[in-house]
């Protein structure tokens, strides 16, 4: 993989919004894209939303996480729990999960691995808006926080990327990309989060490193210069 190009993608959480929008950029910049579901019955939905190929496996029992990986340059981890499934208790997707898959990652020689994580995760200083979020879904934070660890301490280029309140709107190109602990806060699209996800493997600045994202209010003087890249 170059600094400007990756042939295949598997992009995990494909059935939820964020990975929706990773399916819809990626589908005109990137040769093979994969989706990740559990759901069998979700393969042609996926197939109509942009995804070249379906892979069918469950990251909390996985079976054959091999044949997901296999040929891939980069995963994009847009996996995530609702809010509402907290009290259901552990395992969750954003830790077990996302781990999973890393290790299959890591398995195969993929090039990079992105994940969509959340303001809050990590020991950062963080804003209201942070400590709300591990306030009223902690067991999530705390689960999101052990698989950035082992992300940043796996063999494998790396970005992960914490969103605030994510929104259904549409891309906006208007983000504040910061460094943990600056204290981010506000809203931001899931278009805008699925496009930084797709161009974080081609883009250089982008490489090992964690970026709290927002959009509204913007933080240009907390921000990152950051020459965000599709693939191409």
């Amino acid at each position: 993989m170059t600094t400007h190009d990756v042939d295949a993608v598997l992009v995990a959480g494909a059935t939820g919004g964020t990975g929706r929008e990773v399916l819809r950029r990626a589908g005109s910049r990137v040769e093979t894209v994969r989706a990740l579901t559990r759901s069998p019955g979700a393969t042609a939905d996926l197939r109509a939303a942009g995804a070249d190929e379906v892979a069918v496996d469950d990251l909390l029992d996985p079976s054959n996480l091999v044949a997901a990986v296999e040929g891939i340059d980069a995963v994009i981890s847009a996996v995530g729990t609702a809010p509402s499934a907290v009290r259901d208790g552990p395992p969750f997707v954003d830790g077990a999960g996302n781990r999973a898959l890393l290790d299959a990652a890591v398995d195969a020689g993929v090039d990079a691995f992105v994940m969509e994580s959340a303001i809050g995760v990590g020991p950062e200083p963080a804003s209201p808006l942070a400590s709300a979020f591990d306030a009223f879904i902690g067991p999530l934070q705390e689960v999101k926080g052990e698989a950035e660890a082992a992300i940043r301490d796996a063999p494998i280029r790396h970005t992960v990327l914490r969103p605030g309140v994510l929104t259904n709107g549409r891309r906006t190109g208007l983000v504040s990309t910061a460094e943990p602990g600056e204290k981010l806060w506000g809203t931001v699209s899931r278009a805008d989060v699925a496009w930084l996800m797709t161009a974080a493997p081609t883009t250089e600045g982008a490489a090992n490193r964690t970026f709290e994202v927002v959009s509204t209010p913007r933080f240009p003087d907390r921000g990152v210069d950051v020459n965000w890249t599709l693939p191409r």
